[in-house]
């Protein structure tokens, strides 16, 4: 797991991977920031929103959920930003001039966020969004505004004329385009993957892909074990794998395991988010972190801070040889997010305990 070219740092990531999810939760830190701690290492924290947010390098858009993209895949939306404008209902109603008034206003004053641009919410309810909300939302989905940043985790809106590239800013490319770039860019994302993971990646339809799958450069193969058709991007069957494996802790969203399906295909791993289900319900924590080590998920830890302490509150491990890697996982998550020291509150089987927290002291020395 890595960047084809770790010199291109978090830029590149985003560029191999295509898509980096954005989520609220924040535990160690949010998912666009550990997706690329999770092929760089310690890259900091503020040259990763930097990477992504200057230069208009990408911008936000809908693709697998709310995604940073890289600018150069604007015009592969196009057909996403035509079936929005030719939706027949929305969930919020448009309030009379509030579009209008919007557009005019990021025209005049330069990026904005919605509270900048008259208030984000009518009342305290997150779903209660104002007319401003609802019109700057509206322009984003239909691309006559772009999110250029997210700002203490608020959008900031401008003018797509203004902030992508004149290059880029067009609708030229026909659905079948759109659709046949964006299958090819999952499958080269992917290197292999069966027709459901090549569509969920960007959420396209199983039929938008069997459509253009033949003509996008994708090669069909034969995966042992699968029992489905996939295809693979030729470029990655005819380089030889190279680069060193990564020990690292995965946030949920990473592209690497966010399809549950896949992620059991490839790893014999079920993993499910567990942060949207009761508490008293939740078998592996609120925020559960797969480990990956030598190519493998070797286990999974929830994490919490306190003060300068990473704190383990539940760890699973994969065997006793799994205490190793998750140990090592752990130090450098935890020097990450300046911690020095990390606490293991539960181990699931307890007699793998000791070997963790005997490899935790022998690294933190």
């Amino acid at each position: 797991l890595g960047a084809p070219d770790r010199r291109a740092g978090v830029r590149g990531v985003l560029r191999h991977l295509g898509a980096v999810q954005l989520d609220t939760i924040s535990v160690l830190a949010r998912s666009h920031e550990l997706v690329p701690y999770a092929r760089l290492g310690a890259v900091g924290r503020k040259t990763v929103e930097s990477a992504y947010w200057t230069d208009t390098h990408a911008f936000e858009y809908w693709s697998h959920a709310a995604c940073i993209l890289p600018i150069e895949e604007w015009p592969h939306f196009a057909f996403r930003r035509r079936a929005y404008r030719n939706r027949p209902h929305w969930n919020h109603q448009l309030p009379d001039g509030a579009y209008d008034q919007v557009v005019k206003q990021l025209r005049t004053e330069g990026p904005l966020t919605a509270t900048e641009l008259g208030g984000a919410k009518k009342t305290n309810d997150w779903w209660d969004w104002s007319g401003t909300k609802v019109a700057v939302e509206r322009a984003l989905m239909y691309g006559e505004v772009v999110c250029v940043e997210r700002r203490g985790w608020k959008r900031v809106y401008d003018l797509a004329e203004r902030a992508v590239p004149a290059a880029l800013l067009h609708d030229d490319l026909d659905d079948t385009e759109c659709l046949r770039r964006l299958v090819r860019l999952a499958g080269r994302s992917l290197g292999v993957g069966t027709r459901a993971d090549i569509a969920d990646y960007h959420r396209l339809k199983a039929e938008h892909v069997d459509a253009v799958i033949a003509d996008s450069g994708l090669v069909p193969v034969t995966v042992a074990g699968w029992g489905k058709p996939a295809w693979a991007d030729p470029e990655a069957l005819a380089t030889p794998p190279r680069g060193r494996h990564r020990t690292t802790l995965l946030s949920p969203f990473d592209s690497l395991i966010w399809e549950r399906a896949r992620t059991e295909r490839i790893f014999g791993f079920t993993h499910r988010l567990e942060a949207y289900v009761p508490r008293q319900k939740r078998v592996h924590g609120y925020f559960a972190m797969p480990v990956l080590a030598g190519g493998r998920l070797v286990g999974r830890v929830d994490p919490g801070r306190e003060g300068r302490t990473l704190v383990a509150k539940q760890v699973t491990l994969d065997g006793v040889k799994a205490a190793a890697p998750v140990a090592q996982a752990l130090v450098e998550a935890a020097g990450w997010v300046d911690c020095t020291d990390v606490r293991v509150e539960r181990v699931e089987a307890p007699e793998l305990r000791e070997p963790l927290t005997r490899e935790l002291a022998r690294l933190l020395g």
